[in-house]
């Protein structure tokens, strides 16, 4: 399935063209929160405090990391969800997609049906909610990791 809404900034340098249409500078702790993201998808700042860290390219704290993604998600350049644990998790992948939650290991995966979505959001453009005026559309599927292969044959 093709997917016709992607906004995936993979590329350091759109991602630099971005920072600078919102006025902000390409700093070396923004790009290597950036390049963390771009390697693990989806992830907490305590994530990708570590995954930077692990770089060593850029001094960060926690604090400083969940800052900035905070202000990318509300700059629409990542998204966010909370997770059952209370965390904060970021999404590099802004274009239109469901998620997996696995509520065992708190971990997000991409889950591309534009069939699918295609069809809720056919049925939910007809429906009105009283009081509420309808943003976006996001399922999550949640989930726990499945028994191995020989213990569901036997059980």
């Amino acid at each position: 399935m093709t997917n016709h809404n992607i906004k995936n900034h993979t590329n350091i340098e759109q991602f630099k063209l971005l920072l600078k249409k919102h006025s902000l500078k390409a700093t070396t702790q923004r790009l290597a929160v950036h390049e963390a993201m771009m390697r693990l998808g989806h992830a907490s700042a305590d994530m990708v405090t570590e995954e930077i860290q692990k770089e060593g390219k850029a001094k960060v704290t926690i604090a400083s990391v969940y800052n900035i993604l905070s202000q990318l998600a509300l700059l629409g350049i990542y998204d966010y969800r909370m997770s059952s644990n209370n965390k904060m998790y970021f999404d590099v992948n802004t274009f239109r997609h469901m998620h997996i939650y696995d509520r065992e290991n708190h971990v997000y995966k991409d889950v591309i049906d534009d069939e699918l979505m295609e069809m809720v959001e056919k049925h939910l453009s007809h429906k009105r909610f009283k009081g509420f005026k309808v943003e976006h559309i996001d399922i999550q599927l949640v989930g726990v990791p499945g028994r191995r292969k020989f213990q569901t044959a036997q059980g």
